[in-house]
């Protein structure tokens, strides 16, 4: 679903009420773990964090009066999604959360190229969400970035 949110707060408060409390909890578990260098808000109709132009002047390539997007989670119609950029990219990343992901959730991971789906919201992982939040530094993202760009 879209929301025409213009702050974090806003996105949140507009979400089915049900789901509210969920997305207080999943941000405030991205905010007290996410490395410096970051910043929060909106990118692309959902809550998002990415390197702002101070740190990355040059901004993302589809389009560099954006900043360079790294992670993100919305609210959808049957699931609350969240989007991390590392996992697509760096596949030891990726092999590590599927291989810690049971260990945190009983059920099947849903899970697309960079896409976590979490359609039973009492079941959302947080732990293993800040855990994952800590694993890639502002720098590390940049140099993944920077380095895809040229194979290109």
């Amino acid at each position: 679903m879209q929301y025409k949110a213009t702050s974090p707060e806003d996105y949140i408060l507009q979400v089915p009420k049900e789901r509210q409390n969920t997305l207080k909890r999943l941000r405030k578990t991205i905010v007290d773990n996410i490395p410096k260098g970051f910043e929060e808000g909106i990118q692309y109709g959902m809550i998002g964090y990415y390197v702002p132009h101070s740190v990355y002047p040059d901004g993302y390539h589809c389009n560099p009066e954006t900043p360079l997007p790294f992670m993100s989670f919305a609210s959808q119609k049957n699931s609350v999604n969240l989007y991390h950029s590392g996992i697509y990219t760096k596949k030891e990343l990726y092999d590590w959360f599927v291989n810690e992901y049971p260990k945190h959730c009983s059920r099947k991971l849903d899970m697309g190229k960079s896409c976590i789906r979490f359609k039973k919201l009492d079941e959302i992982p947080f732990d293993l969400i800040a855990e994952l939040t800590r694993k890639m530094t502002c720098d590390e993202w940049i140099s993944i970035y920077e380095s895809a760009l040229k194979k290109k």
